[in-house]
């Protein structure tokens, strides 16, 4: 199996397969694929193995789909390739027992049959916080590959044991399942739909984290003004 990341600011991940090699990806996210490649739908992929309704209804919990598409090659091999849907990068991420992350939820693209995507973490932050639905990861175990999308450009930072950050939730795009976080309300920021303090996540250290310098509701509030207005438009066509 090999990999590349064709492409810059709306990136595409190319997954070639050898015979009888296997990928598993969300249902609809396919760009294009070779012909020959077997495809089968069901709730129990990207579960190590440990497959069936349960999983699908973790997935979901954590953002992602109930059904997941896996693509087998043949003998004469194959490729599968996926778009990013935000402009942003792609990520290669070797999962094992002593590397699991957490990733935000969107954020998950394809992985081997052993990695398992399940619910990380889910926390509620407020009506005023990602339209009330607060912040969802999906936690990468098992042993294996995963591939991710994060948006905009990406700052890394180690953090050593007793450092720690405070970070917007929605700039947070990746960390090792390890580290601790922990939410909480910082007083002398104006949050600018409640009051005078702002909710964001701490996270501590020791390990590596990701940072994301867009997030889906700023690029949408960015956009949201050049948008045509649909209630004006009906309104004139009657």
């Amino acid at each position: 199996m090999k990999s590349r990341v064709a492409g810059t600011t709306m990136p595409v991940l190319e997954i070639t397969l050898e015979a009888g090699e296997r990928i598993i990806a969300e249902g609809g996210d396919v760009a294009w694929l070779s012909p020959g490649l077997a495809i089968e739908t069901s709730t129990g992929f990207g579960s190590g193995g440990r497959g069936g309704f349960m999983s699908g209804l973790k997935r979901m919990v954590g953002g992602g789909q109930l059904f997941l598409t896996q693509y087998t090659a043949g003998a004469a091999g194959g490729f599968v390739a996926f778009a990013a849907q935000l402009p942003g990068t792609i990520r290669e991420l070797r999962v094992d027992a002593a590397d699991q992350f957490m990733v935000q939820s969107g954020s998950y693209t394809a992985s081997t049959p052993e990695v398992e995507v399940s619910v990380g973490l889910q926390k509620k932050l407020g009506a005023g916080i990602f339209g009330g639905a607060g912040v969802v990861f999906q936690k990468l175990s098992g042993n294996g590959t995963a591939w991710v999308q994060l948006a905009g450009e990406i700052v890394e930072y180690d953090l050593a044991a007793g450092q720690s950050l405070l970070i917007h939730p929605g700039h947070l795009a990746l960390f090792r399942a390890d580290m601790s976080l922990e939410f909480a309300s910082v007083k002398g920021i104006k949050n600018k739909f409640f009051g005078d303090s702002l909710f964001l996540a701490q996270l501590h250290g020791p390990g590596h984290v990701w940072l994301q310098s867009m997030t889906p509701a700023k690029l949408a509030a960015a956009i949201e003004p050049y948008l045509p207005d649909r209630s004006s438009g009906s309104s004139n066509s009657g």
